[in-house]
């Protein structure tokens, strides 16, 4: 247990252990994932590991199977070096967006992560609008946000301050740092946020320094990084995937591949929460069923009319607010359809069996 508490292990997931399968399996962490096979730990070591077959069998959809950050149930062989995880505990928290393009369905980023760190750098980066996405997913997920705004060397002081107050405009209650990779005092910072014990991630676009954060936390260059296109001014991918590492000071940090695409799905409560004021003009408003468009009375209309709100922010809730219906829709409609067809080939392979 103590060894395990290094890694993250706490009351919250002590109290939601399977008593039969911590009897006849190991509790570990997943320290990251490579296609089909993780890498896991019980605090001391690591081993490869693959699925076993009837975690794979039942498996409804990709929420079901581990991620970084997860515990899992496991049995290790040959010195602990190989091991084959046989299920997963309950998670207190799990990051999760919807995969790039058309596919509809969930793509796990990392699980039990207790604090966000939001990047987003003061040069080209700098967006707003997707920061909000980036917050709405958070908060959807139950995760804390802290913003970090990277490159601040490259503009004055004054400038910083700004931006501070524009993102706090729209996220009053987050905590908002500002830092430079060449300021060891900011980075400093940086680190006494970190507490032993605690998951950390970091989010945020290619090209925003995360990966470059991390080897400054960690005070050695242990990750590769690449400089930003000249061209377009895009970030390049360096992380391609998520591993959870541990410091020195007991605490524990994903690192993330950069997102340029950010689809949500299911995120009611993320968007309330990053949103609260457009929640209450709506409940203000005339009619119950007002479209916020044409409506007199209409409390949304008032404030983007007399500058209280940004038409920009609120464009951005309404198109968040439908694509994750939409998504939502299309995802259980996928699910039926699989069930479904699972159940057809069953019945198909029973009535051969039958014969």
């Amino acid at each position: 247990m103590d060894i395990l508490k290094k890694i993250g292990y706490d009351d919250w997931f002590y109290a939601q252990v399977d008593v039969d399968k911590s009897t006849g399996h190991d509790i570990a962490r997943v320290v990251s994932v490579h296609k089909d096979s993780y890498v896991i730990t019980k605090g001391q070591g690591e081993a490869f590991a693959e699925l076993s077959g009837n975690l794979l069998y039942t498996a409804d959809s990709s929420l079901d199977l581990p991620t970084t950050g997860d515990w899992v149930y496991a049995d290790f062989f040959d010195g602990d070096s190989h091991a084959i995880i046989h299920g997963l505990l309950p998670r207190k928290t799990l990051l999760k967006r919807k995969t790039a393009g058309k596919q509809v369905e969930f793509q796990l980023i990392a699980a039990n992560i207790d604090h966000a760190f939001i990047l987003q750098s003061v040069d080209f980066n700098l967006n707003l609008r997707r920061l909000e996405r980036y917050l709405v997913m958070v908060k959807e997920c139950k995760i804390t946000p802290v913003i970090l705004l990277s490159k601040c060397d490259l503009i004055s002081p004054e400038k910083v301050a700004e931006i501070k107050v524009k993102i706090l405009d729209i996220a009053p209650q987050t905590k908002v740092l500002a830092f430079s990779n060449i300021n060891s005092e900011s980075i400093d910072a940086i680190k006494g946020l970190l507490s032993p014990g605690k998951t950390y991630c970091l989010l945020g676009s290619s090209g925003v320094g995360k990966t470059t954060l991390l080897n400054s936390i960690l005070g050695s260059d242990r990750f590769e990084t690449q400089s930003v296109s000249k061209k377009d001014s895009k970030g390049r991918h360096t992380t391609t995937s998520r591993e959870l590492i541990l410091l020195d000071n007991g605490a524990l940090l994903i690192d993330t591949p950069g997102m340029r695409e950010l689809g949500n799905m299911s995120v009611d409560t993320g968007l309330n929460e990053t949103f609260t004021e457009i929640l209450e003009l709506t409940m203000q408003c005339k009619f119950k069923n007002c479209s916020h468009t044409t409506e007199k009375g209409c409390k949304i209309l008032a404030a983007i009319n007399n500058g209280e709100l940004s038409k920009e922010r609120f464009n951005n809730y309404i198109k968040m607010k439908k694509e994750s219906a939409f998504n939502e829709m299309s995802y259980y409609e996928k699910r039926k359809k699989d069930k479904n067809f699972g159940k057809m080939i069953k019945s198909v392979l029973n009535k051969k069996h039958n014969q």
